[in-house]
């Protein structure tokens, strides 16, 4: 009898910390947008929900196959929030029989920026970068682009070059149509994470801006960036969703690599 008290007094504290983190993120989803800020519009939102059928799709095309590169790489592959690396596969074994050699990020799923993570991040990179004696390129999609240019920042060294797929490096973080569930998942504001970081500095590498005027989720306008923000900006045709596994996205990384 006295263990299983000692064990519901444990257990009472345990579930009010977890009450008061779930209202505070319910809070947090709740909050209103600043006036006049929005993401993409219903239509393009709407066109993100075909981007599952991709693989099926491919079944009924000519094979899609990249040229041997005349210039291998060694690149890491960082995910969107709330994604996996195994969301970026399609794209990883294409490259790979370009003949780069491609790295996944160590991190598993993307739940957001923290400085355990960009400090595991830093540790990944740098072993890579040992294992090959190469600089890396960083190839971000979504939250995994904005990742990648802060890690670039604080290890130019070990950086070719960084490439962005949709992701929300500049203007308002509030100009998308994933930050309510962004707040509900990690629990810190989209303008207040729990990171140093300014992500609309441009890295001290070459940087590219991958975008798409049919993003449902991240306003064109934020992951396209200024000049200045960026060193270059490519337009697809492609979904957000599409960035991962589209060939449009993935031969313009391809040409990408070769310039690195």
């Amino acid at each position: 009898m006295a263990t299983n008290a000692a064990t519901l007094r444990r257990q009472i504290p345990e579930a009010a910390v977890i009450r008061d983190a779930l209202t505070r993120r319910v809070a947090l989803a709740r909050e209103k947008a600043p006036e006049n800020v929005h993401g993409p519009a219903l239509p393009y939102l709407l066109g993100e929900m075909l981007s599952p059928l991709e693989p099926l799709r491919r079944r009924f095309r000519a094979p899609f196959e990249l040229p041997r590169s005349a210039n291998p790489r060694v690149v890491m592959l960082l995910p969107g929030f709330g994604t996996h690396p195994f969301r970026m596969r399609y794209m990883a074994e294409q490259l790979e029989r370009a003949g780069h050699k491609v790295k996944r990020w160590g991190l598993g799923f993307n739940l957001g920026p923290t400085e355990e993570n960009f400090a595991l991040l830093e540790k990944r990179l740098k072993q890579i970068h040992g294992r090959y004696g190469q600089d890396v390129v960083l190839v971000g999609w979504s939250l995994g682009g904005v990742f990648a240019r802060e890690i670039a920042k604080r290890n130019p060294d070990l950086v070719a070059k960084v490439i962005t797929m949709g992701s929300p490096f500049s203007g308002t973080p509030y100009a998308n149509n994933a930050w309510r569930i962004y707040h509900l998942v990690t629990g810190h504001s989209v303008e207040q994470p729990p990171v140093a970081a300014d992500m609309a500095a441009k890295p001290p590498v070459e940087t590219v801006a991958l975008w798409s005027p049919r993003d449902g989720i991240v306003s064109p306008r934020s992951s396209c960036g200024r000049a200045g923000e960026r060193d270059r900006a490519i337009a697809l045709r492609c979904t957000h969703l599409g960035f991962a596994n589209s060939a449009e996205a993935i031969e313009a990384v391809a040409r990408e690599l070769e310039r690195a």
